[in-house]
């Protein structure tokens, strides 16, 4: 089945969430994309009800391709702890609580682990992009990269529980891998690359 492609122009950028935007922004320019937060143009966050990241990303999308009348990509993202059966996952932002405090929220990941007397440090992170146009039609893709959990966290250059997470290969944090060299191989950048050969066009 044909995909559709995203011409250049404006595209919404459907999160409120600066670290994602970082990531993704420079991704589209390259394409013609012009990037507009939904932050920027005032967006309420629509409330998460799908079961799942690819679910979540496409209702954020359709609300924000809706409510503008542009083209709107949204992120649902987060982090599966196997001893946790898949916790945080879907629930990895509220963790953080209204304050965002994700220092709190790897706390929680860490005493939850612990309390389980489990040995299996293994965990995943997952991305869901959702490509929605205000006619409804919508795009999706979905990237995981696979690593283990480590505490106390490590390193400063990451957001949400990027320093309590070594991805396969490495023996440092996304905390602490060059954001240019994590942003080429992380879940985000996985599902990124599946969007741009299914629906960009280098200029």
């Amino acid at each position: 089945m044909s995909r559709r492609h995203l011409v250049p122009g404006k595209l919404v950028l459907a999160s409120h969430n600066a670290g994602k935007l970082r990531e993704i922004a420079p991704l589209v320019t390259p394409f013609g994309i012009e990037p507009i937060s939904a932050g920027t143009l005032g967006l309420p966050e629509p409330e998460e009800t799908g079961d799942t990241f690819i679910a979540n990303a496409a209702l954020k999308a359709l609300a924000a391709a809706t409510t503008t009348g542009l083209p709107a990509l949204a992120d649902d993202s987060g982090l599966t702890v196997v001893a946790l059966d898949g916790a945080p996952g879907l629930y990895s932002a509220r963790w953080a609580g209204e304050a965002k405090d994700f220092g709190l929220a790897m706390a929680r990941v860490e005493r939850e682990w612990r309390e389980t007397g489990s040995d299996d440090n293994s965990a995943a992170f997952v991305c869901a992009l959702a490509l929605a146009w205000p006619d409804g039609h919508v795009e999706t893709f979905e990237g995981k990269i696979f690593g283990e959990l480590v505490f106390p966290p490590r390193g400063d250059r990451g957001f949400g529980y990027d320093p309590i997470f070594i991805p396969e290969g490495r023996e440092e944090t996304f905390a602490e891998i060059d954001p240019a060299e994590k942003h080429a191989m992380s879940h985000r950048a996985l599902a990124f690359a599946q969007l741009v050969a299914h629906c960009l066009t280098p200029p």
